[in-house]
């Protein structure tokens, strides 16, 4: 299937017994190390600009970008989490952590890496880095969070009817509700159809979107969920990253990770350089690519590994 501005060759591992992760490698082998983690319900795909930006030695220094398919997602298979699935996959954060592990581990990632993240893949990203913070050594973040939710902060409801609600996903799960749903209200400029139909497509039955209403369910409120540990580390520990170079790139128009999630990271990161839209979504690099591509690469460049 092809879908626009998406030109890039398909990859795969195993990272676990019977279930592959897709992903994208592009650029020079020996260029500096970009990782790139998508969230919840879009794909590798919301980073296509990116990667069309940054592997081309035409525009400058051409950088390695690697940005994989979390599993349930995109490209990636999408197991079943049932107690007898085989294979069977536990739709969980600590998964995804340890599936990104497996991921850099194949392709021999051992040095610094530029850690860029957007929605779940703050978590996942900051969940990676609390053992191996040595080597991230520039963030790039979008509209995502590292941290749990500010104190005395409502949960949207759209968000708290899939967690919490089995009507939720039965609506998320029989109707796309969801994806469907984010490619429209996730951005301010709306998406052309075909764009759309490409942020949607790997989501096309009620088995292939089981990872975009787990990833709901899996949302850390309180001591009693499973992800929170990891999210509550990784909050009390972003403060360390501070003396690194930081790009926060973001949509202020974004129901969820609104100005509260941005002041966050400002918070926590206070040199970092901040390029914050009144007139974007959640969906940052939809709105506002043509901006934000070349500033993330000027960004890269002046602070090069």
């Amino acid at each position: 299937m092809q879908f626009p501005d998406y030109d890039f060759a398909a990859h795969h591992v195993e990272v676990r017994p019977g279930i592959r992760m897709h992903y994208l490698d592009e650029g020079p082998r020996d260029g500096e190390v970009i990782v790139a983690l998508h969230g919840n319900p879009s794909w590798s795909y919301y980073w296509r600009h990116l990667v069309r930006g940054l592997r081309d030695p035409a525009l400058g220094q051409a950088y390695r970008v690697i940005v994989p398919d979390h599993v349930g997602m995109g490209l990636s298979d999408k197991p079943d989490d049932d107690v007898n699935a085989l294979p069977r996959y536990d739709y969980t954060l600590q998964s995804r952590v340890d599936d990104l592990a497996a991921l850099l581990a194949h392709l021999g990632i051992d040095g610094p890496i530029t850690l860029a993240v957007h929605d779940w893949g703050g978590m996942i990203g900051f969940g990676w880095a609390l053992s191996h913070a040595a080597q991230v050594r520039r963030l790039v973040v979008t509209n995502t969070a590292a941290f749990p939710m500010p104190a005395g902060k409502p949960m949207p409801w759209q968000i708290a009817l899939g967690r919490d609600f089995h009507v939720g996903e039965l609506v998320i799960r029989g109707f796309n509700a969801f994806s469907g749903g984010a490619s429209y209200f996730g951005v301010e400029r709306r998406m052309p159809r075909d764009v759309r139909r490409a942020y949607v497509a790997p989501y096309d039955s009620w088995r292939n979107r089981i990872s975009t209403i787990r990833f709901m369910q899996d949302i850390p409120l309180s001591e009693r969920d499973r992800a929170w540990p990891l999210v509550a580390e990784s909050g009390r520990r972003l403060h360390e990253f501070a003396d690194r170079p930081a790009f926060l790139g973001w949509g202020l128009k974004d129901f969820v990770f609104d100005r509260d999630f941005l002041d966050g990271f400002r918070a926590a990161l206070p040199q970092a350089e901040v390029h914050a839209f009144d007139d974007a979504g959640h969906y940052v690099l939809e709105d506002k690519h043509e901006v934000l591509v070349p500033a993330i690469r000027d960004f890269l460049d002046r602070n090069p590994l």
